[in-house]
């Protein structure tokens, strides 16, 4: 249990990244999105939240520090 507390405690910042990161990307589909369906990654909410989630995380993994 301690060391699943350490692990969460290590690594909120990516989880919270990532939360940030999907929500843009559905906010993304839904005011930007495709309407065609032609484009893959903006057709349906999946691809964009899925894009936006690592994004935010590779965003986040910019700013943190290495100990």
């Amino acid at each position: 249990m301690e060391t699943l507390k350490k692990i969460i405690r290590s690594n909120w910042l990516y989880a919270l990244g990532a939360f940030i990161g999907g929500l843009g990307g559905y906010l993304y589909w839904y005011y930007v999105g495709c309407l065609s369906g032609a484009c893959p990654l903006k057709a349906t909410p999946t691809f964009s939240i899925v894009w936006g989630t690592i994004i935010g995380v590779f965003i986040v993994s910019l700013f943190k520090r290495k100990n």
